[in-house]
């Protein structure tokens, strides 16, 4: 029962016709659905081949939500007896063995030193999945336009041929919580003793992080599928995703759609720990690839029209349904001026 499922969801239902150019998809979501209908078991190879590189991530995401947050008894405004100016502090209450002696006592530890320290230990393991976020892209790329990709060998080339750039790219993305986090909390305390005119670079910090965040949509693909330097690849990530920004936000939204999920699940019910293993399987088995695929198939479209278009002899809409060459070469025919044959 099991393997005609599996038949049927593959390669269709018997007694069907041969596919033909008629069958093509004749737009971009019907596009990424067959793909993702054909490769799924693709993703996931890919995914799982990957996924190593990402664990020492979950590792510390992980150890922040379960040692120190989740630990802690109470989060809440401390002052400061030395300046007299309060801050964010979790609260752990003494603990007591069976016969109430209390044997350590209980401990204040500012929430921006936990965060500090958890960014910090962000940073590495967010750059060592740079070139391998090129790899994938650039096999999701292929298959998202209905292309063939080597899961390994295409991933292998992609990645010695990207590593550079995907490791500046990813650099600057692991860095960018610590400093955001710096910043913010630096213009907070600026806005407290000179006034709310701090508050404009505060926001412009925050502004340039979600921009940047929006970007990486566009930089992987862009670096696997155009030669350019590095400054101009940041260059046109950014200028792409300001100008796609309803439809770049969207297509971030649906890819980090089960980590919104598994975050309410854990805020609004205390099933925090499933939710987190939960997630954690997604991300080791699809999720990452299937992400990248979203993304791959969002920026083909977007190369086609604003990129593809304006180079010579570079085909656009691949893996769509085009106008037959024949039909194309008669109305030149006919467009032709006719020629004075002698009698």
């Amino acid at each position: 029962m099991f393997g005609r499922l599996m038949n049927s969801y593959y390669y269709g239902k018997s007694g069907k016709g041969d596919y033909r150019k008629e069958d093509l998809p004749k737009n971009r979501w019907q596009l990424f659905w067959e793909m993702l209908r054909v490769r799924l078991s693709g993703i996931c190879r890919v995914n799982l081949m990957t996924c190593i590189l990402w664990i020492p991530m979950m590792l510390v995401i992980m150890s922040l939500l379960i040692n120190p947050i989740v630990s802690a008894n109470d989060i809440r405004p401390v002052a400061d007896e030395a300046t007299g100016n309060s801050y964010i502090a979790l609260v752990y209450d003494p603990v007591t063995n069976e016969a109430g002696e209390v044997v350590s006592e209980g401990l204040i530890t500012p929430l921006s030193g936990v965060m500090s320290t958890f960014f910090l230990f962000l940073f590495p393991c967010i750059l060592i999945t740079g070139p391998a976020q090129a790899g994938m892209a650039y096999v999701m790329r292929n298959w998202a336009r209905d292309e063939h990709a080597f899961p390994w060998s295409d991933f292998k080339d992609a990645v010695k041929d990207n590593w550079k750039q995907a490791l500046g790219i990813s650099a600057i993305t692991g860095l960018l919580p610590y400093i955001v986090y710096v910043a913010y909390n630096f213009y907070s305390q600026m806005q407290t003793d000179k006034g709310m005119f701090f508050m404009l670079p505060q926001m412009l910090v925050i502004v340039v992080a979600v921009v940047w965040i929006l970007a990486l949509v566009f930089f992987y693909p862009l670096m696997v599928s155009y030669r350019m330097s590095f400054g101009q690849l940041i260059k046109n990530g950014f200028v792409l995703a300001i100008g796609r920004l309803p439809f770049v936000i969207a297509i971030r939204a649906a890819a980090l759609l089960p980590a919104i999920i598994a975050i309410a699940v854990m805020f609004l019910s205390n099933s925090w720990l499933y939710a987190l293993l939960a997630l954690a399987a997604y991300y080791i088995f699809i999720g990452n690839g299937l992400s990248r695929f979203i993304f791959a198939s969002f920026t083909n479209g977007v190369f086609d029209k604003f990129i593809n278009s304006h180079i010579e002899g570079v085909q656009i809409n691949r893996g769509l349904a085009q106008e037959e060459e024949d039909d194309f070469e008669e109305e030149e025919e006919e467009d032709m001026p006719s020629a004075n044959l002698p009698q």
